[in-house]
């Protein structure tokens, strides 16, 4: 028997509804309805660059243009809704998912204690237990709060952590330390029972299937590999063999998804899909301003195999062989990203700078897209926190 066909537009329909992008964007991006969105992407990555605003923001912002970043901070600090860890990297995630985090925190023992000893010697096995009587003693604390004698922080980077901060970071990648809130963009650390509501640890087996499930919720369609890397708590191999006994028992299946390019290749499935898939919505024609780290295109074989879309950020290529820019943001029109725009929010002087638009081949710089833009825009504006949008001359060339 032929194995189910998923179309190209049909896969993009269903994987941005699945990503929260479908609909027009609408609710007031506080309270229970931003942890709808944040639990409907399983988390949001955070990051540090600030252009025009921190990742996690701008991930929210596209999806609830009434969000503010104030509206996050009672979710993570004082009800505790959401606690800060690892995925693919730093991101914020629903409390109630923690009892599977035990499942990272072993592995990352597993992993990390001996390569961080040879990164950092003896020094940081002693201050392992030393960090964590000071922690117990003094509450919460910031790496810079308990660097040795000569040497006052983390500056210059990861490399150049003293003793006390790798330790703090090992606690805390490791369960026994937790994130109480950031100064700053800066990580203040306190014992994981001060901050964590009760909770029981999940079994390792209930983790990985819990975590596998909830992967292919939210991705639709996927392979082994991307249910694995969906949270990066799971090992490939355990994903591929958690496949084969969900498909032998029926609750998966194999479907051809066509790609933007033309062609189809197999991924799993819920049986069903292809039907509503059909059955969905058609994708809003809203155009979109996107974090470089939006789950949308977070995997980027993925986001070029749906989409056509090659994305790749340009912070660590040298100026010179920069094809974009520094940090180019993917615009979304539709169930299509349509191009890359590069802007910066100037807040001295009120304004949201735009040097540059680059459109795919093929789309057109009409009136009307162009109006849009100019719509969106505006809107990133005001969530930045300045006045204007101010355009290059050359800002369309």
């Amino acid at each position: 028997m032929a194995a189910p066909e998923l179309d190209n537009t049909a896969a993009r329909r269903i994987f941005l509804h699945r990503h929260l992008l479908g609909d027009a964007p609408a609710g007031p991006g506080k309270g229970d309805d931003l942890m709808e969105v944040i639990r409907g992407l399983g988390f949001v990555q955070v990051d540090s660059v600030n252009t025009v605003e921190r990742a996690h923001h701008m991930i929210l912002f596209a999806r609830r243009p009434a969000y503010r970043p104030k509206h996050l901070k009672p979710l993570l600090e004082r009800d505790r809704r959401l606690f800060e860890h690892w995925t693919h990297d730093a991101s914020v995630i629903p409390t109630e998912f923690l009892p599977h985090w035990h499942l990272r925190y072993a592995r990352n023992r597993d992993k990390m204690e001996a390569k961080w000893t040879r990164w950092q010697g003896d020094a940081f096995v002693s201050s392992l237990e030393t960090v964590m009587e000071k922690v117990r003693e003094l509450g919460a604390v910031r790496g810079g709060d308990l660097a040795e004698d000569g040497n006052a922080g983390n500056g210059g980077g990861w490399w150049n952590w003293h003793p006390s901060k790798t330790a703090l970071e090992f606690l805390w990648h490791t369960g026994s330390l937790a994130v109480t809130r950031r100064e700053g963009f800066a990580k203040v650390y306190d014992l994981a029972e001060r901050v964590h509501p009760p909770h029981e640890p999940g079994e390792h087996a209930e983790s990985i299937d819990w975590l596998n499930n909830a992967a292919m919720d939210r991705l639709g369609f996927a392979t082994s590999g991307q249910i694995a890397a969906f949270w990066a708590h799971v090992t490939p191999s355990e994903a591929a063999e958690w496949c084969r006994a969900e498909e032998a028992a029926g609750r998966l299946e194999q479907i051809r998804v066509g790609a933007a390019g033309g062609g189809a290749r197999a991924f799993y499935a819920r049986p069903g899909l292809v039907e509503e898939a059909g059955a969905a919505a058609p994708v809003t024609g809203r155009l979109r301003i996107l974090s470089p780290f939006d789950p949308a295109i977070r995997d980027r074989k993925r986001c070029e195999y749906l989409f056509g879309y090659h994305y790749r950020i340009e912070i660590f290529v040298p100026e010179a062989q920069r094809k974009y820019g520094y940090y180019v943001f993917p615009i979304l029109e539709g169930d299509r990203l349509i191009g890359r725009i590069d802007m910066k929010a100037l807040r001295d002087a009120g304004v949201l700078s735009v040097t540059r638009l680059w459109l795919e081949p093929g789309v057109k710089a009409s009136k009307g897209r162009l109006a849009k833009l100019d719509a969106e825009l505006a809107r990133v504006a005001r969530f930045a926190g300045v006045e204007r949008v101010d355009y290059a001359p050359d800002w369309l060339d």
